[in-house]
């Protein structure tokens, strides 16, 4: 029971060593001394209490997963307290961590939701002591490098120096807002708030003003008659237009940046992006072999699974990489990740896996590019807003993806041809491709709709008939 204690304690470790890193919310606010010995002491008293709270209830026993559950709940809580104490950085990652619903346990997510909506708030003259306050983030990484020696956390330094100036210039996520709303325009469901440019600066950001309930909050959706699968189904659309067609990605999805609300005039549901600070721009290279690569793993196409997993980094640990990715086993890696939905079973073997395989995670998120992070944290957000809504892994899902994918690869070989018949076939070709998918949607829908039964059952009657 010591070495799984130890495990979670790790995984939670370097769930949040991921974050840090991909979100590039290194803020100096968070590595004063006082700060790092009460990250430490917390994650030592955590420890401790796995290790002696469990220590002599037999494994597996209603009594243990009584006292397992307890535990989760302190841990919880004490987590919450750390990144309530600390600010800064310790909410975003206490905000990451309260939305993977899917890989962590009900306690610690149910208890770190509140951060995405009431994270404690910062007085000016603390803000000013925030922006004096460079401690040297070196501090903290050479901390985590002797408590877990195996991670190699220290590539976090170089990124956090050269995006942090982006991260403290609001006239930078004005620019990003304003891009993102003229680059998403078609999508009539979509609000971004207004920039007031004549009373903002670099330090201070005044936007319109708009409201909703959270994108995870489903008992909201079910008040006020909206469809979540409306709401799954056009996140979707959205971040996979941002991913592989545009490369231009808002990276911070948590239930807090993300509202829905129904229109009274139009009774359409919209959905609200706030806070646009982080973004990640995909080089065309990289976004061409994610495209590939998603497509391989919809087609579950092993062989270019594999190819194009090395050709973003992943080596031999490829297999490794297409469930990180997917969040889904291996065996239905294999088999089709649109086949079957997640069981819980899988979930379960999903859970059990992040921290067996700790040691090859760190190893393989040292290895991808840069870029790859921040869209594996990404991935963990909506994963997260899907398993709260139940439409996780859904089949709309991965059509959306498919048509992304194709459009992206083929604007893609479009500009690298210079023959007007090449570009016409590739043209032709992705419109056949996009019919199949809308093809295969329509029998999607006939399938689960009342008329889809009707007929069915009429061809079942006509082949009693016939025999």
């Amino acid at each position: 029971m010591a070495l799984r204690a130890l495990k979670f304690a790790s995984l939670t470790a370097a769930a949040s060593g991921i974050y840090l890193y991909g979100n590039k919310f290194l803020d100096p606010n968070d590595f004063g001394v006082v700060r790092v010995g009460r990250a430490i002491a917390t994650t030592a008293v955590i420890t401790y209490d796995y290790l002696t709270s469990l220590r002599s209830v037999p494994y597996g026993s209603e009594e243990y997963e009584f006292l397992k559950s307890q535990v989760h709940l302190r841990s919880a809580e004490r987590l919450r307290e750390l990144c309530c104490s600390n600010r800064g950085t310790f909410i975003k990652v206490g905000q990451h961590l309260g939305a993977l619903d899917y890989l962590l346990p009900e306690e610690y997510t149910r208890t770190l939701k509140v951060l995405h909506s009431q994270a404690p708030q910062s007085t000016r003259q603390e803000i000013e002591q925030v922006i004096r306050e460079d401690l040297g983030k070196e501090v903290l990484l050479l901390v985590v490098k002797q408590i877990f020696p195996d991670f190699e956390f220290m590539w976090l330094v170089e990124e956090a120096k050269k995006n942090l100036p982006l991260e403290l210039d609001f006239l930078h996520e004005g620019r990003n807002a304003e891009k993102v709303a003229h680059m998403l325009k078609n999508f009539d469901f979509l609000k971004v708030p207004r920039i007031y440019w004549e009373l903002s600066t670099s330090r201070v950001l005044l936007m319109e003003f708009m409201e909703g309930g959270q994108v995870n909050d489903r008992a909201y959706m079910e008040r006020n008659g909206i469809n979540v699968n409306e709401i799954s189904r056009n996140l979707g659309k959205l971040y996979s237009e941002m991913i592989f067609v545009n490369g231009f990605v808002h990276c911070d999805p948590h239930p807090g940046n993300v509202l829905v609300k129904k229109c009274p005039a139009s009774g359409k549901a919209h959905i609200i992006l706030l806070d646009h600070g982080l973004y990640q721009v995909l080089s065309e290279s990289f976004r061409m072999d994610y495209c590939r690569l998603w497509q391989a793993l919809i087609k579950a196409d092993m062989k270019r699974v594999q190819k194009y997993s090395r050709r973003l980094g992943a080596g031999d640990l490829y297999p490794l990489f297409a469930c990180m990715l997917t969040a889904r086993s291996w065996e239905s890696v294999n088999r089709g990740i649109d086949q079957s939905p997640v069981s819980a079973s899988e979930d379960m073997e999903i859970r059990s896996n992040a921290a067996a395989y700790l040691p090859q995670i760190t190893q393989l998120l040292n290895n991808v590019p840069r870029q790859m992070l921040l869209l594996l944290k990404t991935n963990d957000l909506l994963r997260g807003i899907e398993s709260a809504l139940h439409t996780r892994a859904s089949a709309s899902s991965f059509l959306n993806m498919s048509r992304c994918c194709i459009r992206a690869v083929s604007a893609y070989q479009r500009s690298k041809s210079h023959s007007l018949y090449r570009r016409a076939q590739i043209s032709l070709t992705e419109a056949l491709s996009l019919w199949q998918i809308n093809l295969y949607e329509l029998f999607l829908w006939l399938k689960g709709s009342q008329l889809g039964n009707w007929v069915i059952a009429l061809l079942r009657r006509m082949q009693h008939f016939t025999y």
